[in-house]
């Protein structure tokens, strides 16, 4: 590929919180070698080719730390475990990588699979088979007991399809970490905790501190990243103290889990976008709503906002993530929704929300794909925007908007057709939603009262 000049009239490199004028990008061999004024700029030569980005606003590709490529939109637990083998998910996360890339997502953190899905699916991009998105790939989630990801009951116990691998022992927990390595993992994740509470409300940590600084200690000794998913308290704390890389959640966070984050360097990403979806969005007849999910996670909301406004404020970095892969958040949907949420709900500025989407978050990439800014030595990875976002950064959830991604310097058009869900995520067998007794027929007219005598 031949040197590439970029000329911008405007461009956000995601290490500042203003914009540029006037500039220049040179590429070669996929990586930015000049970033900087026109005046200064390489002059191109005979053969070499030129892009110029006319009004567009042109910053870094942005990165979610919390997609769930594999999980085809799911309705249910069941419909991500039970109902498709991993060879489909694999594929089916292929399809939906295009969906991603074209809402200007260009690097993707996948948190938790089964067995070797995401790890294909990377591979399969990486190897030139198919085009796609930059992917962090994991597997399965290290659940215990009392881990959000120990969905099914201890007679069905998990079987390795399932995406939580329960690892009750130390030893469990060590071999697992290793045999995810060994499969070529870029980070790990750990349930620190789910649904399990104290007669005080409080939520029960799934591991003890001891079992996560010894967890977290063998995966950075692997050379593996680490997320958790942690919503209380003492899940938060133990995993900022053993010094993870990114905790998702962390909504009933005290101020000892700030100090310990800020002390360790761990980075938070709220997550926020499928639970505001959830509660903004699912219908009154949803099992959702109708069994108090998204009502506690009104609650949530309101009490993890308060907290994660005292971690901004105190410094902590923030990342990015929307939870990507249910049916409240199917991909390339609502990425880039939680830049708003940081915005209007967090304090955060537009620029400071598009440098967690960008430079922050792609910290979470493995070492060998240095993106998320446009800087000399990084992946050429860029897009072209419609508006500028630092006026408004809820644009970016326009997809109209993203009017070019490039990888590497390259332009790629990802494809987006549509697809029929019953045929490729809707696989649950519910048939009904309702009990359907003599009384409920009768208010609904189907049935008379009385029968006549």
């Amino acid at each position: 590929m031949p040197r590439l000049h970029v000329h911008c009239k405007t461009l956000f490199t995601g290490l500042e919180d203003h914009a540029r004028h006037d500039q220049v990008l040179t590429i070669d061999d996929g990586l930015f070698t000049y970033v900087g004024p026109r005046e200064g700029a390489p002059q191109p030569q005979p053969g070499e080719a030129r892009l110029d980005t006319g009004e567009h606003f042109v910053m870094p590709g942005l990165v979610d730390v919390h997609t769930h490529l594999v999980f085809g939109n799911a309705k249910s637990e069941e419909d991500i475990d039970l109902h498709v083998s991993p060879e489909f998910r694999a594929l089916r996360g292929l399809f939906f990588t295009q969906h991603v890339l074209a809402a200007g997502y260009t690097s993707v953190v996948v948190p938790g699979d089964a067995g070797q899905c995401s790890i294909a699916v990377r591979n399969a991009i990486n190897g030139g088979l198919f085009s796609g998105p930059r992917i962090a790939a994991s597997s399965n989630v290290i659940a215990n007991r009392q881990s959000l990801n120990d969905w099914f009951p201890s007679w069905v116990g998990t079987p390795d399809y399932f995406t939580g691998r329960l690892c009750a022992t130390r030893e469990e927990q060590i071999g697992e970490i290793r045999r995810q390595a060994k499969d070529g993992v870029d980070l790990i994740k750990i349930a620190m905790d789910g649904t399990h509470l104290r007669p005080n409300g409080e939520h029960i940590a799934a591991f003890t501190q001891d079992e996560t600084y010894a967890m977290v200690e063998e995966i950075h000794r692997l050379g593996k990243r680490v997320a958790v998913h942690a919503y209380g308290r003492e899940a938060v704390l133990y995993a900022a103290k053993a010094g993870v890389d990114v905790i998702f959640h962390g909504f009933f966070m005290d101020d000892a889990c700030i100090e310990a984050m800020l002390e360790s360097g761990s980075h938070l990403a709220p997550t926020l976008t499928m639970l505001a979806n959830n509660v903004e969005f699912a219908e009154a007849y949803e099992p959702s709503t109708r069994c108090g999910y998204a009502a506690m996670q009104r609650r949530v909301i309101d009490a993890g906002c308060r907290n994660l406004r005292r971690a901004r404020e105190a410094g902590v970095p923030f990342m990015t993530g929307s939870d990507s892969g249910f049916a409240i958040t199917p991909y390339g949907e609502w990425h880039a929704r939680e830049l708003e949420i940081l915005v209007d709900w967090l304090g955060f500025t537009p620029a400071q929300a598009l440098r967690a989407a960008t430079s922050v978050s792609a910290r979470m990439m493995p070492a060998t794909q240095p993106v998320g800014a446009l800087e000399v030595g990084r992946r050429a990875d860029f897009i072209l925007v419609d508006g500028s976002p630092l006026a408004n950064v809820s644009i970016l959830q326009e997809r109209e908007r993203i009017r070019g991604v490039y990888l590497g310097g390259r332009r790629v058009d990802a494809q987006v057709p549509g697809y029929d869900p019953f045929k490729v995520s809707d696989f649950n067998t519910l048939k009904w939603s309702e009990l359907h007794t003599r009384q409920r027929a009768i208010e609904m007219g189907k049935r008379p009262a009385r029968q006549p005598v």
